[in-house]
């Protein structure tokens, strides 16, 4: 990690499991769900189900971001293909309402902010940037989602995946999004959890992409090589967001650009 030698006049962020705890939230919604379609199985194999739901092999959430099939066809055929794997029974079609509504209900009760957003959230606005987040769900569930972490008053959802149609790693809508903070996208970083579908996309768009690495919350494996490939700007946590962006933190005084 080192300073960017660039004066940034905003900071996009994507949200799940950059801003928000996602996959501690996916875990209690794989939980709850298991208890009740999956009760052959121990709840020391959870995390196991959690696994391959953000894994995704099969690509079902991408085809979605891409504009290729609905947001209930993808997680059902997702569902199906975690129950196959464990046991589980065929969500029907016209079963999937009931299903969503023990899983989804379970993954919105364990929305939270991660430790490390609220106060960087405070210092980038401090040092008087713009500051919004891109995603690539819809801009009514990332907006229930930011207003239950206590971000949404501070972090704006500006882009959702149905604002175009289609979502990352399409340039265009890193574009969009700059263009509703504000912010000329050479001027603007945007700091997300997925090495290809954020940081090498926002760079890709224009933008300074930083890659939030959190320990242990990797959705793909990635091999050195591909890092290396990528060279982009890597940070563990949040709070190493100030520091590289050249912003100078004194505690109880506003952040200043160094």
């Amino acid at each position: 990690m080192s300073a960017l030698a660039l004066d940034l006049d905003g900071v996009l962020f994507d949200i799940d499991d950059t801003l928000v705890a996602t996959r501690e939230a996916f875990g209690h919604a794989w939980s709850v769900t298991a208890r009740r379609y999956l009760p052959d199985l121990p709840p020391e194999r959870d995390a196991e189900l959690v696994t391959m739901w953000r894994e995704d092999v099969n690509g079902h959430y991408a085809a979605y971001t891409r504009g290729e099939v609905g947001y209930v066809e993808q997680r059902l055929a997702r569902a199906n293909e975690v129950h196959a794997a464990f046991g589980g029974p065929v969500i029907e079609p016209e079963d999937f309402d009931a299903w969503d509504a023990v899983f989804d209900g379970g993954f919105r009760a364990a929305w939270v902010a991660h430790d490390d957003a609220s106060g960087v959230v405070d210092v980038l606005l401090a040092a008087g940037l713009a500051v919004g987040a891109l995603s690539n769900a819809s801009m009514a569930y990332q907006t229930d989602k930011l207003e239950r972490a206590d971000l949404l008053a501070r972090v704006p959802m500006l882009v959702g995946v149905d604002t175009l149609g289609f979502g990352k790693p399409d340039p265009r809508v890193f574009v969009e999004a700059c263009r509703l903070l504000g912010t000329d996208p050479a001027r603007t970083a945007y700091v997300g959890d997925e090495l290809d579908v954020d940081a090498v996309a926002a760079r890709a768009a224009g933008l300074v992409g930083i890659w939030i690495d959190r320990p242990g919350g990797r959705r793909h494996a990635i091999s050195d090589a591909e890092i290396a490939a990528a060279d982009v700007t890597t940070i563990a946590s949040l709070d190493e967001l100030p520091g590289v962006l050249g912003l100078e933190v004194s505690a109880g005084k506003p952040a200043t650009r160094a």
